[in-house]
């Protein structure tokens, strides 16, 4: 997918699922849809910082109330990475690429 039509198909899933306050207001069902939004929530996460459960917990919930679902989309689509209970972000490289689909 070139660059330009990568972004507005982004930003057009990014409009119909982020409310106004930032919140998500739907998990999408779409699996190219999902990535999306799950790649986007990630990239507000910080390189190298390694996570504990409580704290991804936290960052998801202040985007939906289903955090349990979120993580799990997360280490499922390789996004993150979990040792015990501490997360980490993986290299972009390793997450499931929805452009690729």
């Amino acid at each position: 997918m070139e660059q330009t039509a990568r972004e507005a198909y982004k930003a057009s899933v990014l409009r119909s699922f982020i409310a106004k306050d930032g919140s998500l207001r739907s998990i999408p069902a779409q699996y190219k849809k999902k990535l999306v939004i799950m790649e986007f929530l990630v990239e507000q996460l910080e390189a190298g910082r390694e996570y504990p459960e409580k704290d991804i917990n936290a960052f998801i919930k202040r985007f939906h109330e289903d955090y349990a679902t979120i993580r799990r989309e997360f280490i499922n689509h390789r996004f993150m990475s979990r040792d015990q209970e501490i997360y980490i972000l993986n290299p972009p490289e390793e997450w499931t690429q929805w452009d690729a689909l």
